[in-house]
């Protein structure tokens, strides 16, 4: 009996598609030349475009996963397959039109990431510990630290009826993503 070829609508997971044999429009060509040619991307595209599979399908391939790579162009293209410590923030799940939301959740990001790599002491600010995650992540692994951040405007898009909120969710997103610039040399790629 022929096996059934599914069509995912809607999926997001790179893991998932590969694992369950679905149809996956082979981009790793593409992923590759991106990994290789530079470290720092910001892709602004229309809701419903394949960005967040995108960063599903970067976070696999910096965790070295080349199980799920092949029979794509990825497993020809790619010779290393190295491991690197990935930390991935995915604002896709709460609700930002709440005041505090975004800290709190700024707060469980960094105190797993925490847990994960080692954890001195609480700093005060979020971009004082996201540094020292950072760091430590590549003190402890030895390869410098991937950052993946999906639906980065979320906290904002969220709260647009409230500027307010707008203009404190802006201050706390500023603070996060300003670490990045700094922390140069302990980066590989930032997306």
């Amino acid at each position: 009996m022929d096996q059934m070829i599914t069509y995912p609508i809607g999926e997001a997971s790179f893991t998932n598609l590969r694992e369950d044999n679905a149809v996956y429009v082979d981009k790793t060509a593409l992923i590759y030349q991106l990994v290789k040619q530079g470290r720092y991307y910001f892709l602004s595209r229309p809701r419903r475009f394949g960005k967040s599979l995108l960063v599903s399908t970067l976070e696999a391939y910096f965790q070295g996963r080349k199980e799920l790579f092949t029979g794509l162009a990825m497993e020809k293209l790619e010779k290393e397959w190295e491991e690197y410590p990935v930390l991935h923030v995915d604002f896709s799940r709460n609700d930002f039109s709440i005041p505090g939301v975004l800290e709190k959740t700024l707060n469980t990001i960094l105190y797993n990431w925490e847990v994960a790599y080692g954890r001195e002491k609480v700093d005060e600010t979020f971009a004082d510990r996201f540094i020292r995650v950072i760091a430590h992540a590549h003190a402890q692994t030895g390869r410098r630290v991937v950052v993946l951040v999906d639906e980065y405007d979320k906290p904002l898009l969220d709260a647009i009826d409230d500027e307010a909120l707008v203009a404190r969710n802006q201050d706390a997103l500023r603070g996060f993503y300003g670490v990045l610039k700094g922390m140069d040399a302990h980066l590989r790629f930032v997306f």
